[in-house]
């Protein structure tokens, strides 16, 4: 092969895998160019030694899944990690939820799921905190 064309041949080559690689990573924004939306909740149980309690909370929590603009759901409790002073464990359930944009955050709000989760839940958490973030 000419050193010419094994130049093309290898200019080609890599352009075939740059464009291959840029095809299959997945876009973190939606094709709308929105900017996704995390909406983050701590839960403190009423009754923090209560496995009934964690586990009726969980089992609500996971209902909000089937709310159409929820477009990724994750639950959990508290990890057995080190205990570093910026390490808050004091909750005992979290949420977090990704969002395509605010829009989809402000229909889950008002969503009948919703609202049925924190009428039928909210007896078992003293106290909740939400963090919301945009990707930036």
């Amino acid at each position: 092969m000419s050193n010419t064309n094994r130049r093309k041949f290898l200019g080609t080559a890599a352009a075939l895998c740059a464009g291959a690689a840029t095809a299959s990573a997945k876009p973190l924004v939606p094709a709308d160019n929105g900017k996704p939306l995390i909406h983050h909740v701590f839960f403190w149980l009423k009754n923090p030694g209560s496995k009934a309690d964690r586990e009726q909370l969980i089992e609500g929590v996971k209902t909000l899944s089937r709310i159409e603009t929820v477009r990724k759901i994750y639950v959990g409790t508290v990890a057995d990690t080190e205990k570093r002073d910026v390490v808050d464990a004091s909750w005992d359930v979290s949420e977090m939820i990704f969002f395509d944009d605010p829009a989809g955050q402000s229909v889950y709000q008002t969503h009948p799921i919703h609202l049925a989760f924190v009428k039928n839940y909210s007896h078992l958490w003293e106290k909740v905190v939400v963090y919301d973030a945009m990707t930036v």
